[in-house]
């Protein structure tokens, strides 16, 4: 027989957990299951090579809300200062924390040792942790989707989130397209060691072949990623680590610093691409497997935590039955402006520094010469970078 739930939540990633924790905390009256399907097995051990994901100030405070990060972590690094330049132009913009009176705008944190605390947190709640195991099947009646694993046990879910990622396996099973547009880049992703260290110090840099980032981690580390077409993708991969520093350091120049040591090296093709719906019966869809983005402006899992927080309120606070249309349709309609905006944002940026034409790099360095002249310019681009939102749109 089918025990019953009122929220499922498929995947116990960032997302997943992340929703897990908060729908429970502001709704401790629930019954809520997560199934993950994979085993978090062993003690955590340190790895110069653990990737990093960017949470904005906004995300930070919201986690923080949830006892859910500590700053003085181990794993993260706060930005205090973040630089915007583009290759071979005059135009540069520099962001300061001090600016906006914040004490950072954002940090940088260590997925793997992140996502084992959230998972320890989840195995000490009151939350139905099915792990490892993975749905088969949905049968969808109308007060519950009756989801079926591959453990052989039956769930029924009032609502059901789904959180499993870009390449979601429950979201094809309730027929949900995902839409994507690939972008003529491919990403390289590292770790690399920077002499006298980072100061906290973000770097953007935009070139002709894609842009680039650099995000400060803990022990004298950047994460970074650089983006560039996919037959250069290939080459540089294949370069040994010294001729890679070198290929690095003469893109980027030495603003950031001598770098010493990079660690392995991945790559993946970027593409834009976007969940049809939200929703579905008695279903709403969050994080990476509702909206995939250009990683430049790290805002990927900053966009993912706002789907968190709005569906938790939404929990706590609709005057609609939990998980019924129009709940849903409320969900929807309150994430999609954000969505909407920060995808076309990012999107915008990409294409329009990954330009050669002389016309647009001289509109490119006299905007971002003027945000350095006018602080008020910066507002919009700061805001952006520390996530601040308001009721499901950009401020």
């Amino acid at each position: 027989m089918a025990k019953q739930f009122d929220v499922v939540i498929i995947g116990g990633g960032l997302a997943g957990a992340s929703c897990a924790l908060s729908v429970a905390k502001t709704n401790p009256a629930l019954n809520i299951a997560v199934v993950e399907a994979n085993q978090v097995t062993g003690d955590y051990h340190p790895s110069f090579d653990d990737r990093s994901i960017a949470l904005a100030q906004q995300s930070v405070e919201y986690l923080q809300s949830l006892n859910l990060f500590e700053q003085n972590a181990p794993y993260t690094a706060a930005i205090k200062k973040v630089s915007v330049s583009d290759r071979g132009h005059f135009g540069k913009a520099h962001i300061n924390c001090d600016e906006f009176a914040k004490p950072s705008l954002g940090y940088v944190v260590e997925v793997n040792p992140f996502g084992r605390a959230l998972h320890l947190r989840l195995t000490q709640s009151n939350i139905t942790l099915l792990c490892p195991d993975s749905v088969t099947a949905i049968e969808q009646t109308l007060h519950s989707n009756t989801l079926t694993l591959q453990s052989g046990e039956q769930l029924n879910a009032a609502l059901l989130v789904i959180a499993d990622g870009a390449q979601s396996p429950t979201r094809s099973l309730l027929g949900l397209g995902f839409n994507t547009q690939p972008y003529e880049q491919g990403a390289i992703i590292a770790n690399v060691e920077v002499a006298g260290g980072h100061n906290n110090h973000a770097f953007e840099r935009f070139t002709q072949n894609g842009p680039m980032a650099l995000l400060p981690m803990s022990n004298n580390r950047y994460s970074l990623v650089w983006c560039m077409r996919q037959d250069q993708v290939e080459q540089h991969m294949a370069l040994n680590e010294q001729d890679f520093i070198s290929a690095l350091q003469s893109a980027f120049g030495y603003r950031g610093g001598q770098f010493t040591k990079v660690g392995t090296r991945t790559s993946y093709p970027l593409v834009y691409g976007q969940v049809e719906s939200l929703i579905a019966h008695r279903t709403v869809v969050i994080g990476n497997a509702a909206h995939a983005i250009h990683p430049i402006a790290g805002q990927g899992f900053n966009l993912g935590l706002r789907d968190v927080q709005v569906l938790s309120n939404l929990i706590a606070n609709s005057r609609h039955d939990l998980g019924s249309y129009a709940f849903t349709r409320e969900y929807s309609k309150k994430r999609c402006d954000d969505i909407k905006t920060v995808m076309s944002l990012t999107d915008a940026l990409v294409r329009l520094f990954s330009n050669s034409s002389r016309v647009l790099a001289l509109g490119r360095s006299i905007g971002l010469f003027s945000m350095d002249l006018f602080p008020a310019l910066k507002a919009p681009l700061a805001k952006q970078l520390m996530g601040q939102v308001k009721q499901g749109r950009r401020l």
